[in-house]
């Protein structure tokens, strides 16, 4: 340490008339600096080195080290500071504050590195699920769980290292202990500010066991159809039909009743009603509706079916069930069925589209007495309905 102290007494002597309280920091900043951009440098080449001889051979290895590119460069840049504050004649004051900062820096290091990991590790365990298909069940439910699970433990890494950090700080050490002192009151304060995360958090993890919901899910919220979009630690994000997004939140899913559409398929059976004429020939319309369904490339050759389900005074109620592999699918195929079977019935059978009927009833003609201007005058009157 003699041997630094001279050496940095000499090249402060040899800055001229410069002071010492000017000098000797100038020559720990200049020392710092040459020691994060030799940190960076060296980060850069072994990390282009490593890219290198792992982007052909083992390409998934490589997505994970371009998952580490940032925790990595940190650690590279706290290892350059730390030899440099060991290095550079820093004095015991701003010495104290850098060893702060770097023994914080040091804990996000390390929270950083965690929640990295657990992103790796999930991403590993996705990787042989596939949401793209029709037959997706499976598939939904390992990605529901994870996803919910990892932003669980992302949001336990994140407490644990603030507090951690926090806890480096004598003052708020003394904080931390007086509260467990007194944990009467101050304890009731501090879980009833803390009542929203844990409720949602309680709620994260009684979607990820339960599982009303998964991603992709076909439901109905609040009036409204969309898919499970995204589940956080927060809020679920449901596309709706027309594209826009609807942000719920998760205790909507536990307390309040909805329409999951998928929960153990993805397969429906859409509906179409009509409301005909009695003339209607329904063997005519079932027919065409097979010929209408077989034809479409969205039916999943499970269910078609024509019923009369009502038939009121003015007219008949058909209903007209027919499956698909998918919420999207089978309300194109109702779509299609709609449209079709109206041209054929304006077409093959315009008398079967509702109407309504009234029919003129001729009565006898009645005979009315009445007197005008004293004299009897005599009235007929046809009436009819």
């Amino acid at each position: 340490m003699n041997d630094l102290e001279a050496a940095w007494r000499f090249l402060a002597d040899t800055l001229g008339g410069i002071p010492d309280v000017v000098a000797i920091p100038l020559i720990a900043l200049i020392v710092t600096a040459i020691a994060v951009a030799v940190a960076l440098v060296l980060h850069r080449q072994l990390f282009a080195l490593a890219r290198r001889a792992l982007r052909t051979q083992h390409p998934y290895l490589d997505s994970i080290l371009i998952q580490m590119h940032g925790p990595l460069r940190l650690a590279f840049v706290l290892f350059a500071l730390n030899v440099a504050a060991g290095v550079a004649p820093i004095g015991p004051p701003l010495g104290t504050v850098i060893a702060k900062v770097l023994q914080v820096a040091f804990i996000a290091l390390l929270g950083w590195m965690a929640v990295t990991v657990a992103n790796i590790g999930s991403g590993i365990y996705l990787y042989r699920f596939n949401i793209e298909t029709d037959d997706n069940l499976l598939a939904r439910k390992h990605v529901t769980q994870v996803r919910i699970l990892r932003g669980a433990l992302n949001t336990l890494i994140v407490v644990i290292a603030s507090a951690a950090a926090l806890m480096t700080f004598e003052q708020v050490r003394q904080v931390g202990v007086s509260l467990f002192a007194s944990a009467g009151i101050a304890g009731i304060v501090a879980g009833l500010a803390a009542r929203p995360m844990l409720s949602n958090l309680i709620a994260g993890l009684q979607l990820a066991i339960t599982q009303p919901i998964r991603i992709d899910d076909a439901v109905i919220v609040e009036g409204e159809f969309g898919n499970i979009e995204e589940i956080t630690s927060t809020y679920v994000v449901v596309r709706l039909w027309d594209w826009r997004r609807m942000i719920v939140p998760l205790t909507n899913f536990i307390e309040k009743p909805f329409q999951n559409w998928t929960r153990e398929g993805s397969q429906l059976i859409g509906s179409v009603m009509f409301y005909l004429d009695h003339t209607t020939s329904v063997d005519g319309v079932r027919n065409k509706v097979k010929e209408i369904v077989s034809a479409s490339n969205v039916w999943d050759r499970q269910v078609v079916a024509v019923q009369v389900t009502d038939c009121r005074d003015d007219c008949i109620e058909l209903r007209i069930l027919a499956s698909a592999s998918s919420a999207g699918k089978a309300f194109d195929l109702r779509c299609e069925i709609r449209e079709k079977l109206l041209g054929y019935l304006q077409s093959e059978q315009p008398n079967a589209l509702p109407r309504r009927r009234q029919q003129l009833v001729e009565r006898p003609a009645v005979t009315v007495h009445g007197l005008d201007g004293g004299g009897r005058r005599e009235q007929r009157a046809n009436f009819t309905q």
